[in-house]
């Protein structure tokens, strides 16, 4: 999910709630707050606090809220593992620390970080991210490590690198735990589901909500013809929003949800750019050809 500022860079906790309640009715089972596409890394600590507390005033009891967890060390995260706790998140996606750079990373250092964050006692979601975004592709040895971890639940798998991501998915399939596998590759989603993810935690999911949905529940049924008329359909607004450079991602999927009047302002926090008119108009054409426009 996204989160609203206001035209001077404060977070609009109005159009914050108005927008939970609005992606809670597309049948989705959780949230995803203070992550990559709600420009968590560039929210103060107490910022993602009060984003936590907000949205669990609206959403806690009725779907999952997980919270993205974004530190620098072992202690800190712990800390503020409790923080998210204490707020409301009933689970953490843990984004990769600056202590990964370089090569080779030895799987005890995810591991001892990761360990070290579900003492908070709240279960975790690995986050496999390509490094376009700043982030980490874990190597068999360190996933199977990772797996044993009673906290470790699940993995948002985001390399959008398809040969990756079916190497992921085969290694968990063979972990000694059930890790439940969840599709960040918003480049093939349709694709990722059929080849093996069990749901999605994703940045498109927060403007084409419904229309995602209503995809997965026809691979479920095994729906593949109907559920790739849904996607044909969706592709060019994907394929728009994230458009190189990828990380204005966040700002084109604001501009969509603006232009649908369901956020008001679709200010994002420097340095990242809002789009401009030209860029603009591109997505209000393709958000008609995902028949989301009249």
């Amino acid at each position: 999910t996204v989160t609203p500022f206001n035209k001077k860079g404060e977070i609009d906790f109005d159009d914050l709630n108005e927008y939970m309640r609005w992606v809670s009715k597309a049948g989705i089972v959780g949230v995803a707050i203070n992550v990559d596409t709600g420009e968590g890394p560039h929210l103060y600590p107490e910022e993602r606090k009060a984003v936590i507390e907000a949205v669990a005033k609206v959403l806690k009891g009725r779907v999952t809220i997980v919270a993205g967890l974004i530190a620098r060390f072992n202690d800190e995260a712990y800390r503020l593992a409790m923080e998210c706790k204490e707020g409301g998140a009933d689970a953490l996606l843990v984004f990769p620390i600056p202590a990964y750079a370089g090569r080779p990373l030895p799987p005890e250092i995810p591991y001892r970080y990761h360990k070290d964050v579900g003492k908070a006692g709240l279960p975790l979601i690995l986050f496999q991210l390509q490094s376009g975004l700043g982030g980490i592709e874990y190597d068999p040895r360190t996933l199977v490590k990772l797996s044993r971890l009673k906290c470790v639940v699940a993995i948002k798998e985001a390399s959008f690198d398809a040969k990756k991501y079916i190497e992921t998915v085969r290694v968990l399939r063979k972990a000694p735990r059930k890790i439940t596998i969840l599709t960040g590759n918003d480049d093939f989603i349709l694709e990722s589901l059929i080849l093996g993810a069990e749901g999605a935690l994703i940045g498109f999911g927060a403007l084409a909500t419904q229309q995602l949905v209503e995809m997965y529940e026809k691979v479920v049924k095994m729906d593949y013809k109907d559920a790739w008329e849904i996607w044909e359909k969706l592709l060019p607004l994907e394929e728009t929003i994230f458009a190189p450079p990828v990380r204005d991602y966040r700002a084109r999927i604001k501009e969509a949800l603006k232009i649908l009047g369901i956020i008001k302002t679709s200010y994002v926090r420097p340095p990242l750019r809002p789009v401009n008119r030209f860029e603009s108009r591109k997505i209000r054409e393709a958000l008609r050809m995902a028949e989301l426009l009249p």
